[in-house]
């Protein structure tokens, strides 16, 4: 193709173009219908040039010329509580519904790291020597030790928005840094179920497992189930990159990426109700009983969400990833 030649017989219709984008606000019923046909014939010029002759500067302008006229044509879509409220009853539970391949077998492969750090320090003295002096290990684990008064040394609703903030950040590190072979999410994880395991040994070395199981489960089960979320969802984006599948590895990335990104905001909200358990109900004056109910109630709560909202909604289709009416087309494509 004659690069010049074919500007020469198509500078005119660009140029209209532009010029009908300026006064887009203020056109005729005809002449919206021109922009349309040469938004259409643009588009087609934009991809014949950019296939056979590309040409950076006359790329640049067509390019900003097509964008320019797609969102005019199109208008801008902005989100709205009908957005917010398909995300939390659909995008959502469906995702996590989705990925339970990869957080199940987090959460359980994860639980039985802490239990086996734990029994390995219950029953290693000498493991237990090497964490702290046995008057450290003492001012942890007796009654009204460290380890009971953690959740009552601050105020509960500053408690409850540093627990969130903390949780949020590491759901979140787990989620962006999946893209890395998901190397990072395991050694948070390890962090995590080292942390566990510790409490697990040293309080159940001292003959009080059950107070630190009645600490630790109304806000625990909620909290670390958002992080084996987090944590599989982070391992199967950098499975990704390993196996893209069908499609291309960008175009994996990319929906897989999204997905999780939708994550960290659904999780974020998940992490919230666990924080306030943690600062109101974990230190309350309830009988432990009573508190371990409302952690197994909240912790039912959420598996009914993502098995049920989240079960139905992927079986219509939904996976987690926004409309498509918001997403990049996968291929070059013209009107």
């Amino acid at each position: 193709m004659d690069l010049d030649v074919f500007v020469t017989a198509h500078r005119a219709e660009w140029d209209r173009l532009e010029q009908l984008l300026r006064r887009a606000r203020h056109l005729t019923g005809d002449e919206a219908d021109e922009l349309v046909s040469l938004y259409q014939r643009t588009a087609t010029h934009l991809s014949l040039i950019q296939s056979t002759a590309p040409d950076p500067m006359l790329t640049g302008r067509l390019t900003q010329l097509v964008a320019r006229a797609r969102a005019t044509v199109t208008g801008t879509r902005r989100a709205g509580w009908r957005d917010a409220t398909r995300f939390l009853t659909h995008g959502f539970p469906a995702a996590v519904y989705l990925s339970r391949r990869w957080w199940i077998p987090t959460a359980l492969l994860s639980t039985l790291l802490a239990v086996v750090i734990g029994w390995w320090i219950s029953a290693h003295p000498e493991v237990q020597a090497s964490i702290g002096a046995p008057a450290e290990l003492r001012a942890m684990t007796r009654p009204g030790g460290q380890y009971e008064t953690y959740y009552s040394s601050h105020p509960a609703a500053s408690f409850a928005a540093q627990v969130w903030t903390n949780n949020a950040q590491a759901a979140a590190m787990c989620l962006v840094l999946g893209a890395f072979l998901g190397l990072p999410v395991l050694w948070i994880l390890f962090q995590n179920m080292l942390n566990v395991g510790v409490g697990i040994g040293l309080m159940s070395s001292a003959g009080r497992l059950d107070t630190f199981l009645g600490l630790i489960l109304p806000h625990g089960l909620l909290e670390l189930t958002a992080v084996f979320v987090a944590a599989g969802t982070g391992l199967k984006l950098g499975w990704t990159v390993i196996d893209p599948g069908p499609r291309t590895r960008r175009e994996a990335l990319a929906v897989q990426g999204r997905a999780a990104l939708g994550m960290a905001i659904g999780l974020a909200l998940v992490l919230f109700v666990s924080g306030v358990i943690e600062g109101f109900v974990t230190p309350s004056g309830l009988p432990t009983w009573a508190r371990i109910t409302i952690g197994v109630v909240a912790e039912a709560a959420f598996l009914a969400y993502v098995y049920v909202l989240g079960g139905r909604a992927a079986r219509e289709g939904e996976t987690g990833d926004v409309a498509a009416a918001d997403r990049s087309a996968s291929l070059p494509t013209a009107a």
